[in-house]
């Protein structure tokens, strides 16, 4: 507990960077799930060498913060044999969206296509869907512990989900459905990891009253530490098989959740227990009591 201030400035700076990042981007960069457009996915018979992207003058909506990122810095895919190419939203008179080849078997080879009406409802109710999971887990953990712990465990959702978003945006990465569902799960798992060490503080607390608060936690925090890390890597093995072999529709979900889970770990220790023990020696302060 003794290098809790050492992390609140380190996770403080990250937030900090991401709202940045946010305000001077105008937000995140939204898949096509979001903003509309066309998504097709060419699988070739052999590995192609790697190709660069731009996006054609009459593919984007003007306006559109990602076909213009797209003109001033031609995307680069690598080489596979898979390859996926993005159009954005095209209005009246503007220009047609490309078609979607056709497959040796004479079908269409797989795309999705959205306009941007959808993509703004869709937008919309992953906000309220992100909102409201978050919304209820805070209920359910300020029901189900004191003040002091309920504080740190909801700063500490706050900044899991939150800094996985900024990292998300540092990468270039595009915040899709399957982003949101990461975002969702590693929200899950975070408070939950809390929890356990939660409750192994409060028991402590109890056994240890003549020992100092920040005492306590750091014995708390240890019997948790290998069950914590023991977990937290079994998950960070399973997101890392789908990011390398999980296909390009995974990556973006596989990557969420690498960062998620390596935060969320460290959240649970140092944000979360950390302001838990701050509050508590404030408490204890307000009431005349000196404790540390």
């Amino acid at each position: 507990m003794q290098y809790r201030r050492f992390a609140y400035m380190f996770s403080g700076a990250f937030v900090l960077a991401t709202v940045v990042w946010l305000v001077v981007h105008g937000g995140p960069k939204y898949s096509v799930d979001f903003t509309g457009g066309t998504l097709l996915q060419i699988r070739t018979s052999r590995v192609v060498p790697p190709i660069r992207c731009a996006q054609p003058s009459t593919g984007g909506l003007p306006g559109d913060r990602a076909a213009a990122d797209d003109r001033r810095e031609p995307r680069r895919v690598p080489a596979a044999d898979e390859i996926r190419v993005r159009a954005g939203p095209v209005r009246h008179g503007a220009g047609r969206a490309p078609a979607a080849p056709p497959r040796r078997d004479g079908g269409p080879s797989p795309h999705r296509k959205g306009g941007p009406k959808v993509g703004g409802e869709l937008r919309q109710k992953a906000l309220w869907a992100l909102v409201g999971s978050l919304g209820g887990i805070l209920l359910y953990v300020g029901i189900r512990y004191q003040f002091k712990y309920a504080l740190g465990a909801i700063v500490a959702l706050f900044h899991d989900v939150f800094v996985t978003l900024g990292v998300l945006c540092f990468t270039g990465r595009e915040v899709s459905l399957t982003v949101l569902a990461a975002l969702l799960t590693i929200a899950g798992y975070s408070i939950n990891d809390t929890i356990v060490v939660f409750d192994r503080i409060r028991e402590r607390s109890k056994a240890l009253r003549k020992e100092k608060h920040s005492r306590a936690m750091d014995i708390a925090v240890n019997e948790t530490l290998s069950r914590t890390v023991i977990t937290a890597f079994t998950v960070f093995l399973t997101a890392l098989s789908l990011f390398i072999w999980g296909g390009e529709v995974l990556r973006d979900f596989s990557f969420a959740m690498l960062v998620g889970v390596v935060f969320g770990t460290y959240s649970s220790v140092y944000v979360a227990s950390g302001l838990a023990l701050d509050v508590w020696i404030g408490l204890d302060r307000r009431k005349g009591i000196q404790a540390e």
